[in-house]
């Protein structure tokens, strides 16, 4: 084409459209969808769905101003926070608060703003709250800790005059023949201790003798030393002579694992109905006595059930019985006039030893919360609480001086307390599983232990070195006792047997 050539330019035609281009487009795209089978659109062209949704775009854009405007409130309340400039103040607050007083790289002027920050969204009066709401945790820790006295019956007036004339009685002479047994010669006390020592190191299996079907869990023998008394998961409690440890009596009335059976102080002797009590786990206690020709209880002690009873011990003079329940306290029984004096909370867990001194004043309380207590009998009053034991403690015995006492401890220790001082005297390594059992010698020369490492030993008193251990028993120990003649010491054990332990010399 040449220069000379003229171009014709053609103008286009505007197209004029009517009415809204959405509604053509909502047309066109309709007849564009087909629809299938099921009644559902289906788009022609290839994957390419049309959605009739749409995105809300105001309430979107609400939110996020609404976000902004918040954080815009918070940073002008932060503004007006007043914080401390101390930075000492300032990380007290923030332990407070629950958050770290110090960060990587943080000087105080960025830790103060960052306690700032943490207040404008929690509030100022959070920190001032912390105090009270610590004191009030305090104060609730402490009402938990306080002893509480339940109302007794007119008849526990009867039994605390009782206990506090007959102990009164029994002081006087404990204390005089303590006397008595200071102002002995020192040459006299010597030969004692080696007696002692010659009895300790001949020490031996005497006799052995299966008891039941299933483990023994208690044995205790009688005031004259002529008969023993053990306990069985079978539900069997059974009577044997000493020391052929023939059968004499079986007692039947339980219905489940027996935990323990005690002897009255004054049982055996003539007159005498009541001479064994026994607990078991489904919470009842039952009353025997040996001159029945029954073979079932004389009485039963009901109020304990549905918790278990771990264990039983008399009062000296007799009348009185003292229970363990695994409702947290421990009770006492008027045998006299048969029913509960008291019922007396103080552990917060289960009440599992307990002794009484031999006065028959105060009695001691051992518990699963690895605390004990001692109170007096003739004010209701907690007079020393024991603390030191790192778990349970399963045995208490109380030594026949009348201010010294035992515990043993699922911490494998045993630990010596003090009532005058109202503290521990002495702690002994004393096995290597938990102490099951211990008992004081009727003198006080020596104390006795059993343990679940299958092992007896005898520690000396005042020094507490070990004299001997006993080995026989094929399965954990689960009780001990001494005789009152000190002539025998008794143990039962898991391997269904008991066994009596004796110098080689005895005849």
């Amino acid at each position: 084409m040449s220069d000379d050539e003229e171009i014709t330019y053609v103008r286009k035609q505007k197209t004029i459209h009517y009415g809204s281009l959405e509604d053509q487009e909502r047309i066109r795209l309709s007849s564009l969808t087909a629809t299938d089978s099921d009644g559902e659109p289906k788009a022609i062209g290839g994957n390419i769905n049309v959605s009739n949704e749409y995105f809300d775009l105001e309430n979107a854009m609400s939110k996020d101003r609404q976000a902004l405007l918040e954080e815009f409130e918070r940073k002008k309340k932060a503004r007006h926070v007043q914080v401390s400039t101390d930075d000492d103040e300032v990380k007290k607050n923030l332990r407070k608060l629950g958050q770290a007083i110090c960060l990587f790289g943080e000087g105080p002027a960025e830790r103060r703003n960052r306690l700032r920050e943490l207040l404008s969204r929690v509030g100022e009066d959070v920190v001032a709250k912390k105090p009270e709401e610590e004191k009030e945790k305090r104060q609730q820790i402490k009402d938990q800790d306080t002893t509480w006295y339940h109302e007794g019956p007119p008849s526990l007036l009867d039994a605390r005059l009782f206990m506090a004339e007959y102990s009164l009685l029994k002081a006087h002479f404990r204390l005089k023949s303590l006397r008595e047994e200071a102002s002995i010669p020192e040459s006299t006390l010597t030969a004692r201790l080696q007696d002692l020592h010659k009895y300790t190191t001949s020490l031996s299996i005497y006799c052995s003798q299966i008891g039941d079907t299933r483990p023994i869990s208690y044995c205790r023998f009688s005031p004259n030393s002529q008969y023993i008394a053990t306990s069985s998961w079978s539900g069997l409690c059974k009577l044997w002579s000493v020391p052929d440890c023939t059968l004499v009596k079986t007692f039947r009335g339980h219905n489940c694992n027996v935990c323990s059976i005690t002897f009255n102080p004054h049982a055996c002797s003539t007159g005498n109905v009541l001479d064994l009590a026994s607990c078991a786990s489904d919470g009842s206690v039952k009353l025997w006595s040996m001159n029945s020709e029954k073979e079932e209880p004389i009485a039963d002690l009901e109020g304990h059930a549905p918790f278990r009873v771990s264990r039983t011990d008399f009062h000296p003079s007799g009348r009185f019985l003292g229970t363990c329940c695994f409702d947290n306290s421990w009770r006492l029984w008027d045998l006299e006039q048969a029913e509960e004096v008291l019922h007396q909370e103080g552990h917060c867990k289960a009440v599992y030893c307990m002794s009484f001194q031999c006065d028959g004043s105060i009695v001691a309380t051992g518990g699963l919360d690895a605390f004990g207590r001692v109170w007096d009998l003739r004010t209701g009053r907690c007079i020393m609480f024991m603390e030191g034991h790192l778990k349970s403690i399963y045995s208490i015995d109380f030594s026949p001086n009348g201010y010294q006492m035992a515990t043993g401890s699922e911490d494998n220790t045993c630990r010596i307390w003090d009532v005058r001082k109202r503290a521990c005297l002495y702690t002994i390594p004393a096995h290597m599983n938990l102490v099951s059992g211990l008992r004081y010698q009727p003198d006080g020369h020596f104390i006795v232990t059993s343990s679940y490492d299958n092992t007896i030993k005898i520690w000396a008193n005042k020094t507490w070195q070990m004299l001997k251990t006993l080995s026989g028993h094929d399965n954990k120990i689960m009780g001990v006792d001494i005789s009152p003649d000190s002539k025998y010491i008794a143990s039962s054990s898991y391997d269904r047997t008991f066994k009596l332990w004796a110098p080689e010399y005895t005849t």
